[in-house]
């Protein structure tokens, strides 16, 4: 995942919280807003409580994160700005697991254009 694709400030995250919806599994919350120029690529910003483990268990938790974002990356809505939190099933989960999760939480907000027919075969 590309750095310009990425929330890293507090202000950012901040709007996307106050102006924005949200969903949620066990697993997984999304908070999602639209930006203002519809074309362009969506943006995410993760959060992982340091009551879910230490740095490299928050660390891995985010990278599956990513990953699962990369992978998705054709059929997720553009012009969106997403803040993933993870909850504390997340840490015990692989990746195609936590993949799964994301996928359900992207289907049931309405920002993911199609469900992904190759993954659902692999597993």
């Amino acid at each position: 995942m590309k750095k310009e694709y990425r929330i890293k400030k507090n202000e950012a995250f901040q709007e996307v919280f106050q102006k924005g919806n949200s969903f949620a599994n066990r697993q997984l919350v999304l908070y999602y807003k639209k930006q203002d120029t519809a074309d362009a690529h969506f943006r995410i910003g993760l959060s992982v409580s340091k009551k879910l483990g230490n740095a490299v268990m928050r660390n891995k938790i985010k990278r599956y994160l990513r990953q699962a974002f990369h992978e998705l990356d054709e059929q997720v809505a553009l012009g969106y700005d997403f803040i993933v939190i993870a909850r504390q099933p997340a840490k015990d989960m692989a990746y195609q697991e936590l993949k799964k999760s994301l996928i359900h939480v992207l289907w049931k907000s309405h920002l993911l254009k199609q469900p992904n027919r190759k993954n659902k075969e692999k597993q």
